[in-house]
């Protein structure tokens, strides 16, 4: 049980939640997307824009450094993590608007811009939460 309080300490809750959304898709999620999901059902999406087969297959890599990057820097709460912690959520924010506005399943401009809102509050949080990115606050 310590060993876990050990992990989940210095950071506020929320913090610890996108820390474990980050080892979820590090460990779990994207090397299923890259070694065993077929190339015909990948898919992959960047700034709003989706992309399928070879072209979402050849760039998932990038999506788990992102998020192999993302679990490290929260866990050890490293000074790199600002801003580029929230600067990747933003561009998530502005890619759901994108996405909705221009995908044929898209859901257009208000709903688009709905979804686009809780991400935009975690950019912010992210943000302002800067201060608690120190070598010395957790892990």
């Amino acid at each position: 049980m310590q060993f876990f309080r050990d992990i989940f300490s210095g950071r506020p809750i929320w913090m610890s939640a996108v820390m474990v959304f980050c080892a979820y898709m590090t460990f779990i999620y994207l090397p299923f997307d890259i070694f065993y999901k077929p190339v015909e059902q990948d898919q992959e999406v960047w700034f709003g824009l989706m992309l399928t087969g070879w072209a979402a297959k050849i760039t998932a890599p990038l999506h788990w450094l992102i998020y192999g990057f993302g679990f490290y820097g929260f866990l050890k709460m490293k000074p790199w993590m600002f801003p580029w912690a929230s600067l990747y959520v933003l561009q998530i924010a502005i890619g759901m608007f994108v996405w909705s506005v221009t995908d044929s399943r898209g859901s257009g401009y208000v709903l688009g811009a709905i979804a686009a809102i809780p991400f935009s509050i975690l950019a912010t949080a992210l943000w302002v939460y800067k201060d608690a990115f120190d070598d010395g606050a957790a892990g």
